[in-house]
Formats: C-alpha cells, structure tokens, sequence
C-alpha cells in the first residue's frame, strides 16, 4: 500500500510515535485519506437526524407504536455512545485503519438490515447495530487526523472535520425529505437507510486504498474488559432516560441517572487500580491533569447540550404547529448548516493563532444568533417564519463553526499520538451525553409550556432561552480557561 504520510520512505505511520511530521516533507495522499474519514463520519453522522422525517412514514409503513418509534431513534444514540471509549482504544492497540474498515463494514451491514427490516422490533434491532458500527468508526477519524497532521494543518484539518459535523446535522432532516419526496408511498422510508449501501462500499473502498496503516507501536494492546464493561454500563445507563422521544418526563426512569454515576465512580476506582497494578486503562485519567483536554471536554459537552436540541424543537413547531412538509422543515435548517460548515473552515485555520479566544467568539455569536432567533419569532407571521430565521440561525450557525472544531483540536492539542483514539473518544461520548441531556432540558421546557395552553411559537421561543443558558455555561468555561492562560502565561498550542 502507498506510503501516506512521509514521502521519504515506506514506513508504516505509528500510532506511537509522536515525532511531527513537517508539513514539506507531507504529500496530498494525507489529504485524500483524510477526504475518505470525512465521508464516512458524515454518513454516520447523518443518520443521527435523518430519521426524524421519517417517523410517521414508519409508522404508516410498519405499523410501529409510540415505544417502536421511540427505540427507533434512540438506539442508534445509545450503541453510538456505549462503544466509543473503547472502540478509541481498540484502535489506539490494535491499529486505527483496521478498525476503521470494522466500524464502516458494521455500520453499512446496519443500513442494509434496516433498510429491509420487515417489522420495527428488527428495524429498532438494526439500529443499534448501525450505531455500533458509527461508533467504532468514529474516535479512529480523529485519531487518524492525530497522526497525519501536526501544528497548523492539525487545526485545519479539524476545521474540515467541523464542517463534516456541522452539515450532517443539520443536512439530516433535509437529506430525509429529499427521499421521502422523491420515492414516495409507505415504503419511502427504507430508502433513508439503503442510500448507505452505495455510499458505505464506496467509502470502503477508498479506505482501502488510502487509509494508511497503523502501527500501535509502543502502546500496550492489551485491552481492559472489566473498565469497558464498567463504562458501557455507565454510559447507558445515564443515557437511557436522557434519550426519550415521548412528551411525558415524568414517566422515565430517571433512578437509572444514578445508577449511572456510581457505575461511572466504580469505573474510575477500577482504572486506578488497574493502572498500579500495571494494566493498561480504557482511559488515561492523567489527561484530566492537562488544562486543555479538560476544559475542552466539558466545554463540549455543555455547548452539544446546548445547539444540538435546536433542530428538535425547531423542527416539531414547523412540521406539527406550522404545518410544514418534511422537506420545507429541513430547509429551514440549511442556513445554520451553512454558516457553521464555512465557519469551520476559517476557524480550522486561525485556532493556532488565536486559541480559545476563537472559541469565545464563536460561543458569543452562536448566542447572539439562538436570541436573535428567538426575536424574530415574537415579530414575524407565523407564515414567513422559514424565510424569517434564516439571517440569525446563519449567525447561530457561523459561531457554531468557530466552536466544535477549534475545540476538538484544542482539547486534543497536548494528548500523545498513542492514545489520540481513546481521548477522542471520551469527548465525543461527553458530546453524546451532552446532546442527550440537552434535547431532554430543553425539550422538558417545550412540552410543558405546550401543555400550559400556549402555542407551539410560544414554546419554540422559550426553548430557545435554555437553549441561550446552556450556550451561556460554556462560554463562562470558555472564559475561565482564557483567564487561567492569562495567569499562567500559557495556552493550549497545535
């Protein structure tokens, strides 16, 4: 296989090894991988939201039920979260390329199990292996960007990776309409899952021919089953009540939130321990002792919680209290998706120079955005809405591009090579939790003004409020490392 990272020699790229590769000494192969990990991550992610549009063409096609229609959803969600921590480390012991090609055979396999499922106990099934398969795949992408790039091109190519997120988002529900218009009848639905099957071989492909190997060189291949064990329980657990699609909350097993947290407390006990004694932990707790790598974490979380349940509530109040078609509703979206993906690009290429001061902005606009939006809607016809947001949720979108990008390379900025799988990981399963925890705050906040008799504009601008608290809470994280950096005379570097 050609040689993708050093143009000298025909070395295999370590995953252990941390010597920088200049960016002279590099050829576009690196690029054409990277192209192959994006496509991918913007399958899986799609799927994300794509399904919303489709919930009552499954309902009608399959004769699902509420519950059905629920699992449907969060199942994908759920396996998603549970594996990406170890599938992190899996790739970080066993060879990112290998696990890569894994997850995308998985994934794909899910798409096509669901696509003909005959009954939603199957297609519920055939989501969460579609989930797990997303989650394999998706820590080996940043990892894959750990190892290929360094300094500058690092926050490049997190830049582009942003976009990737940002426009998959956001491109679901419209990508769903798009097909459910142009197949049409009870059956339309399947084609959301069966556009994979072509996209997925295709991208498999590729990788085979671009993705470099990957040497875990140094890094211990052992793996922990009793801390996987001890994290997927966790993880799901606090998941599960978080992940609802029913208006009711109060029916949900919140006690499972607790029964999370002390299997997440067992878990840390475990790795200590296991850590003394020699053994190699699903997570390396001493990157908690890096600045960066922390604030980043829960900085991501907070802002994931915040923008991610605007597309929930701004699609319910424009399909079920505007009576919008499935397509119109995912237009309305575009304008965010938009303006995040070209924000992502320029913040991918001045986080180097301006650190979490980037961030802050993008944090600031992405607030000035959700209000502006929320403005809008208490000034213009319910009528002209659609058209009406698109100025302030293109702002919203901009600031949210010069946020999730510039974080992720940042928060993994001082994070060895070795291990760049397995701490992707952990951000990204914050991210999880953080979407899940936010479309749960803010969705509470949504269905309980709805049942106290206001309308669905009423509901959709109060969302829109926790929505600007949750973005609020992150910028002050934001801040808070920006002033530590002032004290210290330091700052995260690419």
């Amino acid at each position: 296989m050609t040689q993708l990272c050093l143009s000298a020699d025909r070395r295999h790229i370590g995953a252990g090894q941390t010597r920088a590769v200049q960016p002279e000494q590099a050829d576009q192969k690196r690029w054409r991988a990277l192209a192959v990990c994006l496509c991918a991550g913007f399958l899986t992610l799609l799927d994300v939201s794509i399904v919303n549009v489709a919930l009552p063409s499954i309902e009608e096609g399959l004769g699902a039920g509420p519950a059905d229609l629920q699992w449907i959803l969060t199942g994908y969600a759920v396996a998603f979260g549970l594996v990406l921590v170890s599938a992190g480390r899996l790739g970080d012991a066993r060879g990112r390329r290998r696990i890569f090609l894994l997850g995308l055979l998985v994934f794909t396999a899910g798409s096509a199990m669901a696509g003909f499922a005959p009954g939603p106990g199957w297609l519920s099934g055939a989501r969460v292996v579609q989930g797990v398969g997303a989650g394999i795949l998706m820590p080996q992408i940043a990892g894959f960007i750990q190892t290929l790039f360094h300094g500058p091109e690092r926050g490049r190519a997190f830049g582009l990776l942003g976009a990737a997120i940002g426009l998959s988002t956001a491109a679901g529900p419209v990508t769903g309409g798009v097909i459910l218009d142009l197949v049409g009848g009870p059956d339309a639905w399947r084609w959301i899952f069966l556009v994979n099957l072509p996209v997925g071989l295709l991208v498999l492909v590729l990788a085979l021919r671009l993705l470099p190997e990957t040497d875990p060189g140094t890094r211990d291949s052992r793996l922990d089953p009793v801390g996987v064990v001890l994290l997927g329980a966790g993880t799901v657990l606090i998941l599960l009540p978080l992940i609802g699609t029913d208006a009711s909350l109060a029916d949900r097993p919140w006690w499972l939130l607790g029964a999370g947290v002390l299997a997440l407390v067992g878990f840390l006990g475990w790795e200590r321990r296991h850590a003394d004694k020699g053994g190699a932990p699903v997570v390396d707790m001493t990157l908690f002792h890096r600045r960066s790598y922390a604030l980043g974490a829960a900085l991501a979380l907070v802002y994931f919680a915040g923008f991610t349940p605007i597309f929930f509530v701004l699609t319910l109040t424009l399909q079920s209290g505007l009576g919008y078609s499935p397509l119109l509703a995912g237009i309305a979206t575009t304008p965010f998706a938009i303006g995040g993906a070209i924000a992502a690009l320029g913040g991918g290429r001045l986080v180097d120079r301006f650190g979490r001061a980037l961030v802050a902005i993008g944090l600031a606009l992405s607030i000035v955005g959700v209000l502006g939006t929320a403005a809008v809607v208490g000034l213009v016809p319910a009528a002209a809405l659609g058209w009406a947001i698109a100025g302030p949720l293109f702002v919203a979108g901009i600031g949210s591009g010069l946020v999730v990008s510039p974080n992720q390379a940042l928060t993994l900025s001082e994070v060895p090579v070795a291990g760049g799988g397995s701490a992707a990981g952990v951000v990204q399963t914050g991210q999880r939790i953080g979407t899940a925890l936010g479309v749960a705050t803010v969705g509470a906040a949504f269905f309980t003004v709805l049942a106290g008799g206001a309308d669905y504009l009423v509901a959709f601008m109060i969302s829109l409020l926790v929505v600007a608290g949750l973005m609020t809470l992150a910028l002050g994280i934001a801040l808070a490392d920006l002033e530590l950096n002032r004290r210290t005379g330091t700052r995260a570097r690419l």
